[in-house]
């Protein structure tokens, strides 16, 4: 039996289900297709110890939905409030189990087209069009797919040995089953931390290795690095209490009786070797993709590892058009820099996504609004995207609104990505602004000890540390110039002297002299 569709959606996860969303609202052909019995299948059992780590700030002093989607980590993009997360759970870390219950519920309300126990054997190419052969035999036609199927096997370091390890995805989350065990974790992200967590109570030790140092999420401000809610263990290592973090080379593994003897050569202790036994061991490396269901003639370039696919700034396949990604399959063109792996990145990615999509296979323009061609009317649609904007916000460095000035007129779109922005939409305007937010600082620097400007000063914009706004003027695909806001604690760029009169000025200056004078 075949079906055919404009759009195969492989996965019902959040990512799967946001672009179906966008779809079904445009009156699109589609379908999704989901290996589980239900929507987020992958939330039924990630995280492991089923506390999220993305958070659900329910009291924001807000009632603007947009600004609070800011601190909604978890909700997906709908015009319904009732599915703000904060109607799913009050917890600032909801339960793994209220986002699977959440994910249900929209794909019901909005009628998303989800054929559920559908086990994808392989995708061939068909023409210009896909195939795509559940392991019943059914087969699906489409000329765009798009897999969000998360990154769904392991990613397992070639550590001679490591097949002896337990996964993360299977070991026991009984801390009982680990009493008076030394446990070695290999991986520092927050999977291993969590696990860590978890045993302090019951082992005997717990080390956590791996060849890099630890990398805080309120350093680097990519909340996929270690956050605070799992780095319990840290005080336990400092404070002296048998537990260690572990910068090494790890160079085999080997059972030797009822023990695990692991070899390993120090980074920071001029090269020096050990060995080490352990009781347990248990790797938390992360996940990679799964390229098995694709035949050859559309097996996407892969990047980092092998673990992602490799994509144009339209998230499609450089090698195999009119395959995309979504989801946190996404993440390799801001790796480990803004949010794409998570909920309240990927929604906005996804938005933009299923407008590209409509305009590249049904002739419909991006969104996008005119503007009066005065720097007063572009200094008020940037002050007001700025502090309202909750893709800006989480996108920060990676997400854009366009402001294009040409002969017929000045248009403003929203949200998409800067790459994108350049390759394709940019081209169309004799000059064009982008407007973003992002931080001033390095990752290396100490966010506590950093140098502030003071937040009056103007001049000094270009110095601020901490998230701001920046608008870049570009002619012919060229850098011109560029303005910063000066960095408010509340993110607040309303005051006319410090945030609105400066960027006025330098509109009135940078903008094409037919446009600023009145004719």
């Amino acid at each position: 039996m075949t079906s055919e569709f404009d759009y195969c959606i492989v996965g019902a996860g959040p990512a799967g289900l946001q672009l179906g969303y966008f779809l079904e609202k445009a009156g699109k052909s589609y379908v999704i297709l989901e290996r589980g019995e239900a929507p987020g299948t992958f939330f039924k059992l990630h995280p492991r110890h089923r506390k999220l780590i993305s958070i659900n700030k329910v009291y924001t002093g807000h009632c603007d939905a947009d600004i609070n989607y800011r601190w909604d980590w978890n909700a997906l993009l709908c015009d319904d409030e009732r599915f703000l997360f904060r109607n799913y759970s009050r917890r600032y870390f909801p339960a793994a189990d209220d986002l699977v219950r959440y994910l249900g519920e929209f794909a019901a309300h909005y009628g998303l087209d989800v054929r559920t126990g559908v086990n994808v054997e392989h995708v061939r190419r068909d023409g210009e069009h896909f195939l795509v052969v559940d392991a019943d035999g059914n087969q699906i036609r489409s000329r765009c797919l798009v897999v969000a199927t998360g990154l769904a096997k392991p990613y397992i370091p070639e550590i001679p040995g490591i097949e002896l390890v337990e996964q993360y995805e299977e070991v026991s989350v009984d801390p009982d089953d680990f009493t008076d065990q030394r446990v070695l974790i290999i991986g520092k992200g927050n999977s291993g931390f969590e696990t860590a967590d978890n045993l302090v109570e019951t082992t005997a030790l717990i080390h956590v290795a791996s060849p890099r140092p630890v990398k805080f999420a309120w350093q680097s401000h990519f909340v996929g690095h270690l956050r605070a809610a799992n780095n319990n263990l840290l005080d336990t290592y400092l404070l002296k209490c048998q537990n260690a973090t572990l910068e090494v080379e790890i160079e085999k593994i080997e059972r030797v009786n009822e023990r695990f003897r692991v070899t390993v050569s120090y980074q920071r202790a001029m090269g020096s070797r050990d060995v080490i036994e352990y009781d347990r061991i248990i790797c938390c490396t992360g996940f990679r993709m799964d390229t098995d269901i694709f035949d050859g003639d559309c097996r996407p370039n892969t990047v980092i590892d092998s673990r992602f696919p490799e994509l144009d700034s339209s998230w499609q396949s450089t090698n195999v058009p009119g395959l995309y990604f979504a989801g946190a399959l996404t993440q390799s063109r801001d790796f480990k820099k803004t949010a794409s792996a998570f909920i309240h990145g990927f929604r906005y990615n996804v938005r933009a996504l299923a407008f590209i999509l409509l305009q590249r296979f049904h002739n419909m323009p991006l969104p996008q609004r005119a503007l009066d061609c005065t720097a007063e009317a572009l200094t008020h649609a940037i002050i007001d995207r700025v502090n309202r904007s909750s893709a800006l916000w989480q996108q920060f460095s990676f997400l854009c609104d366009v402001i294009g000035v040409s002969a017929e007129g000045v248009e403003h779109y929203e949200s998409l990505p800067i790459d994108y922005v350049h390759d394709e939409l940019g081209q169309r305007f004799d000059t064009y602004f982008t407007i973003n937010l992002e931080y001033g600082f390095k990752p290396e620097d100490d966010p506590f000890r950093s140098h502030r400007v003071a937040h009056t000063d103007v001049d000094g914009a270009r110095d601020s540390t901490f998230l701001h706004p920046v608008v870049r003027r570009y002619q012919g695909g060229e850098l011109q110039d560029e303005h910063h806001i000066v960095e408010n604690l509340e993110a607040n760029w309303r005051d006319e002297a410090l945030h609105v009169a400066p960027l006025r000025a330098y509109l009135d200056d940078k903008l094409p002299r037919w446009i600023a004078e009145p004719a």
